[in-house]
């Protein structure tokens, strides 16, 4: 029939926005793979689904089904560490690629985040209770156990004592130690991370490597899903504001800048927004400001 234009596949951004729409249904593991697609934008993302499952199914033939939970956690513990050999990546721990599910399943190297989120994945298939743990500084793998909690640090393969986790915890205390010397409990820094602050965290991870490498192409892709994301989080819509004017696309960077001192009427760094939407030529009129 003339006259109708054709329709165009979704862009790796139009799935990223699908996947994250709503909190209820936003599959954690699946938004987490597509994040590499900032990067590589035909990467399928279900044949990493597909992978992590063949190996959930490797762990599972080896468990009876009436295994007690302790028995389970050993033998994925041996098959995951030991057998597939996941360790963290301490020759490069910067290298972006370690926030990549895809390429840390074939390297068998990754940071915490993605080698946490694998690790639950296969205690989840293997009749665990499993969630992360956004603590500060090194996100960790929680599992509730009939005898209690076990916390475990991907990136070394080692189970946390009480002991351990409050060593961890001394760089955050110190940084924000409280005038009343209060301080919250160690309990409250273990609590389960949901899935959107998950993904914020793997994305503000790459977000800061690219932005220390100064590769402004790069962070592009980034900062465009920490918007779709966080929506009302104007902080990240001023930095892809700045990325876009490093890049030269002055009206996309106008338009997020001043929106962002629209929506932040208190923030402190309000003189330099407005003096870099001058410098790309905005004058005030179109916003409020």
């Amino acid at each position: 029939m003339s006259g109708l234009l054709p329709l165009l596949p979704p862009t790796a951004l139009d799935y990223f926005t699908s996947l994250v729409a709503d909190d209820e249904t936003l599959p954690l593991l699946e938004t987490a793979i597509a994040i590499a697609q900032h990067e590589y934008p035909s990467f399928d993302t279900q044949s990493t689904l597909t992978e992590i499952d063949a190996l959930a199914a490797r762990l599972k033939a080896r468990i009876a089904r009436d295994a007690m939970p302790m028995q389970r956690l050993r033998l994925l513990n041996r098959f995951f560490f030991q057998e597939l050999g996941f360790a963290g990546n301490v020759n490069d721990y910067y290298d972006p690629r370690n926030s990549y599910v895809h390429t840390v399943l074939e390297t068998r190297r990754g940071i915490p985040i993605t080698l946490a989120l694998i690790y639950i994945e296969l205690a989840t298939q293997s009749g665990l209770d499993a969630h992360g743990v956004s603590f500060p500084g090194h996100f960790l793998a929680r599992l509730r156990m009939p005898q209690g909690d076990i916390v475990i640090d991907p990136f070394t393969g080692q189970s946390m004592s009480r002991d351990a986790l409050d060593a961890l915890l001394v760089p955050y205390r110190r940084r924000h130690a409280l005038a009343d010397g209060h301080e919250p409990p160690l309990g409250a820094f273990l609590q389960a991370a949901k899935p959107r602050e998950v993904v914020a965290r793997m994305l503000r991870n790459l977000k800061e490597i690219f932005r220390s490498g100064q590769d402004s192409a790069r962070l592009l892709g980034v900062a465009e899903r920490l918007v779709i994301l966080l929506p009302d989080a104007w902080e990240e819509r001023r930095d892809r504001g700045l990325v876009h004017a490093a890049l030269g696309a002055r009206f996309p960077a106008m338009a997020d800048l001043a929106g962002y001192l629209e929506h932040a009427p208190d923030a402190p760094d309000r003189p330099a927004i407005r003096k870099r939407l001058a410098e790309l030529g905005h004058d005030g009129t179109s916003r409020q400001y």
